[in-house]
């Protein structure tokens, strides 16, 4: 049976046990998706590839740490957005990038791109660009909740913060970004 076929539990204990063909199919299922958590974060796509494959690394030298191989992915986001976070304030960076970099691809087997479609891409990449105006700690702390799908418990753990700080942190931040948005009329 090939590698591409065996479940995550499978490969784990094939790394465990030093096999790099193993460790490469991980890496292919994973990085593409803990590259964009940790774009998210750092905002610079060399940092956020070389923040990824620290974490790659990391996670395959404390491989024997993990309790669970089914909560291999999540275990790894955790990893990556950790080192994202020091990564970011280590350089405090408060830069604001340009969205232009990142390109949105849909895969769709029509040809012609709807002008429904332009508008929700617009629509969106407006949205995006705004949450990267916030004050720091509110993009990050929506970044979590919004798009990584962290609770208020868990984002509480990563920054080191109350429960209640975590609410009311998001709290704000949704309302900061509400207001931007209507002023923008979007």
């Amino acid at each position: 049976m090939s590698l591409t076929h065996q479940n995550i539990e499978q490969l784990i204990a094939l790394c465990k046990s030093g096999n790099q063909l193993a460790q490469l199919e991980i890496y292919n299922r994973y990085y593409k998706a803990m590259f964009n958590a940790a774009y998210r974060i750092v905002k610079d796509r060399f940092e956020a590839e070389d923040v990824m494959q620290e974490a790659f690394l990391l996670a395959f030298t404390k491989l024997e740490s993990l309790k669970d191989e089914a909560t291999f992915g999540a275990w790894l986001k955790r990893i990556v957005i950790n080192n994202s976070l020091h990564h970011y304030k280590k350089n405090n960076k408060y830069e604001i990038s340009s969205f232009d970099d990142v390109k949105y691809k849909i895969e769709s087997e029509d040809q012609g791109v709807s002008t429904d479609y332009e508008f929700t891409n617009l629509k969106a990449k407006q949205v995006l660009e705004t949450l990267n105006s916030l004050k720091e700690n509110y993009r990050i702390t929506l970044t979590l909740h919004l798009i990584e799908g962290y609770d208020y418990e868990e984002i509480g753990a990563i920054l080191n913060i109350s429960y209640a700080n975590c609410r009311t942190t998001i709290s704000r931040a949704k309302e900061s970004l509400r207001q931007k948005l209507v002023a923008l009329n979007i």
